[in-house]
């Protein structure tokens, strides 16, 4: 554990920081979820080269016309070596998330025992190092290698969201909470629309292994800037000025020392459940994009490698900026007294799960009208941007102390969909069809909305009885 005391040179340190340091903190937690979404999403695109693609014909029942690329670009389309079915890339996907679900909890423990600097920097450096071996692991163990180091990436990243939200608890007060901590979990889309735009590109140009190496050494740069700028909490940072350690420890209540996990009161209230349901919702309609829609585009609507990483990329950076107006408008929302923070975590999580399902859902009847799907999958995807000022802040808000904890059991369980997702996905699309994959747009609408209406029963924004700083509130 860090130090209670800040070390002598600090003094001297603070004198030259230009920035508060909550917000440098928030700001490497925002590249720091830029990286590993870069590093996990990467694969989508990545498996588009690599797979033998579909034998099909202009007038096949369900599939668009191939879009018609110019000669100089038709010198980059070369074809893919590996035979996979529907059913095996969706088992290649969906193998990061056996790792991610496995060390959650575990990261979340260590998180709240021993502080998330070293949890977060370490699972991103191993992230970044399977990154980079992915083709390695693909050359000498094909398709077995490739999910094997998949897996290790995901038991690396399994502690990235836990340690994070402990990591936002210790430094960013309730008040600004919506604000700072949407735009630093807005590095999920931010790192998605960069890892669909430039994988587009470099696969247009290079390699397909070029796209890994870049996205595993950008990793592995932040780890370094990562260790060097930032500290679990404020008591140990260097740097920090005395008038921000004083703002910071009047708003954030002290963190009780080694506290036992309150296991049976945690699991068994409603407000734990109604978190890990909507989670599961949020998270199976939020990974069929990231993991299956650069194939419905390649697949269905026949977009080239460079069209597919650009297109996809619009839905992503429109779901980023929602995410950030929405920090703002909540927050402005519970200053003035409008909305209550209980109501705006619950309203927020339902427009963030009902508009997306069904945006999805009117984007697979427009055909092959190809502006219309890209329109339809950006207004799906600027809809779901509102959950990140919703639920995804209610670990924090229900507990303090355990907030790691319960981001780590919550978002544990939510991979389940992750991992279920793009087999299921392979299974319900043999062919690739327009009409298979409306199945799966409708199956996304209902789980969604079903599990945004069961958070607005049972949710809740205040802290748990469990917690100890419930009564230091009572008594506030």
């Amino acid at each position: 554990m860090e130090a209670d005391k800040r070390p002598a040179w600090g003094q001297k340190c603070s004198k030259g920081c230009l920035l508060p340091l909550r917000i440098v903190i928030t700001i490497m937690g925002f590249f720091a979820l830029i990286c590993a979404y870069m590093n996990r999403v990467s694969m989508s695109h990545v498996i588009t080269k690599l797979v033998v693609p579909k034998n099909r014909t202009e007038t096949h029942a369900g599939v668009c016309p191939p879009e018609k690329v110019s000669t100089e670009d038709a010198e980059y389309l070369t074809p893919g070596t590996y035979k996979w079915s529907e059913q095996l890339q969706g088992l290649v996907l969906g193998s990061f998330y056996i790792g991610y679900v496995i060390t959650q909890l575990p990261g979340g423990i260590l998180a709240d025992e021993f502080g998330a600097k070293w949890v977060l920097g370490i699972s991103l450096l191993i992230s970044g190092l399977s990154t980079a071996l992915s083709p390695i692991a693909l050359q000498y163990g094909h398709e077995w290698g490739l999910m094997a180091i998949r897996i290790i990436k995901g038991a690396a990243q399994g502690p990235i969201f836990p340690a994070l939200t402990t990591l936002l608890s210790h430094w960013v007060p309730a008040k600004e909470r919506a604000t700072l901590g949407t735009f630093c979990y807005s590095g999920v889309t931010a790192g998605t629309v960069l890892s669909n735009f430039c994988s587009g590109l470099m696969l247009h140009s290079f390699h397909w292994s070029m796209t890994l190496y870049v996205f595993g050494s950008v990793t592995i740069l932040w780890f370094i800037f990562f260790i060097l700028l930032c500290t679990s909490s404020p008591s140990g940072h260097p740097c920090i000025k005395p008038k921000e350690m004083d703002y910071l420890e009047e708003l954030i209540p002290k963190k009780a020392d080694k506290l036992p996990i309150p296991w049976k009161q945690m699991m068994l209230s409603k407000a734990m459940l109604a978190v890990i349901i909507s989670q599961i919702g949020h998270d199976w309609g939020y990974y069929v994009m990231i993991s299956c829609l650069p194939k419905y585009m390649a697949d269905v609507l026949q977009f080239s490698i460079r069209s597919n990483g650009i297109l996809t990329a619009f839905p992503f950076l429109a779901m980023w900026v929602s995410s950030l107006l929405s920090g703002f408008l909540a927050d402005w929302l519970i200053r003035s007294g409008k909305l209550s923070i209980n109501l705006e975590r619950k309203l927020f999580t339902f427009i963030g799960a009902l508009f997306p399902g069904l945006f999805m859902v009117i984007a697979s009847y427009t055909g092959c009208n190809k502006i219309l799907v890209v329109v339809f999958f950006t207004l799906s995807l600027f809809t779901m941007g509102p959950y990140y000022a919703g639920q995804k802040l209610t670990p924090m808000d229900m507990s303090p102390n355990f907030s790691g904890t319960i981001m780590a059991i919550t978002n544990g369980i939510g991979s389940f969909a992750g991992m279920l997702s793009p087999y299921i996905v392979g299974v319900m699309t043999p062919n690739a069809t327009i009409n298979e994959w409306r199945w799966v747009f409708w199956l996304g609408l209902v789980i969604l909305v079903g599990s945004a209406i069961i958070f607005w029963i049972w949710g809740t924004a205040e802290v748990q009885p469990y917690d100890p700083s419930a009564g230091e509130k009572k008594e506030g």
